[in-house]
């Protein structure tokens, strides 16, 4: 969240298009939080686990191609490399092991399912440029409004590793982990993840000042998925070789989370080893090469 310091840039549609309120406006009925699908609309694959090859398509206006993997679909114009999509999708599925010794594949299978249900899509962009040319906007508005995008992932970019596992966490709790585990890592006021979340502010662990001073579900639900992404990051031990150094999170791993917040620690370990695990560091690197 390093690169991301202001509220509305987090929310896409003022990253890309200006302003919040018309973010407000346009999924209020249809989206929860913003980027969230209500309702499964999503064509379910008989081969939860498949991966297609890059196809170009015009189903994501816009973005001229596509690239499905584990129930998220990777959407770029040309200008994203081909070997980049490539790379986020071998991460994607190094997340989701089909086989380990706490596993439960069953309900891994639910998570993948549910992202394809609402639709998960994350739009990949190269460099820090976002804006969309005046006459893409409704068609970007449109691709919005059709599936659950919770933010972007940028290629060629500072923090390469954490800029691609932040990214693919944000839509895989906010889509997957919401739907499959409501009282646990739901999007909502009533869920343990938002418990932890308060907790880590009010002890002074996560500073959320730079998100502004709004309240309500879309900045309810910002809060949550940063959060859930500082938290599965630091078990998987994947702050201190890729950084940051400083951001709004200021614990750095497993051990110091379960000292300082170990609600927060025992949300992680009881649920995301049953559906998820951490990429090899040497497969993260990759990103460097």
């Amino acid at each position: 969240m390093t690169t991301r310091l202001i509220f509305c840039t987090i929310l896409i549609l003022g990253l890309l298009l200006g302003g919040c309120s018309s973010e407000k406006a346009g999924t209020e009925q249809t989206h929860l939080g913003g980027c969230i699908l209500l309702s499964p609309v999503g064509e379910v694959p008989a081969d939860l686990y498949m991966e297609s090859d890059i196809i170009q398509t015009d189903e994501y206006k816009p973005f001229t191609k596509k690239l499905t993997v584990y129930g998220i679909t990777l959407i770029g114009r040309d200008d994203i490399s081909d070997d980049f999509m490539k790379k986020v999708a071998k991460t994607i599925k190094a997340m989701f092991p089909r086989q380990g010794e706490h596993i439960d594949a069953e309900l891994q299978a639910e998570v993948i399912r549910n992202m394809y249900k609402y639709r998960t899509a994350i739009p990949l962009f190269l460099g820090e440029d976002h804006d969309f040319a005046p006459d893409d906007r409704a068609d970007w508005e449109h691709t919005r409004s059709q599936n659950s995008i919770c933010d972007i992932i940028m290629e060629d970019i500072s923090g390469q590793v954490m800029e691609v596992v932040e990214h693919i966490l944000h839509h895989v709790t906010d889509v997957g982990l919401h739907y499959t585990f409501p009282n646990e890592w739901g999007v909502s006021t009533t869920s343990k993840v938002h418990q932890v979340t308060q907790e880590a502010i009010d002890k002074g662990y996560y500073e959320v000042e730079q998100y502004g001073d709004e309240v309500g579900e879309e900045y309810n639900r910002v809060l949550i998925q940063e959060y859930a992404y500082w938290i599965i990051y630091a078990v998987w031990e994947l702050r201190e070789p890729f950084g940051p150094a400083r951001a709004e999170y200021n614990i750095m791993n497993g051990a110091e989370l379960k000292e300082k917040l170990p609600q927060s620690y025992e949300l992680v370990v009881q649920t995301i080893p049953k559906v998820m695990a951490a990429p090899s560091r040497a497969m993260l690197k990759e990103f460097f090469e």
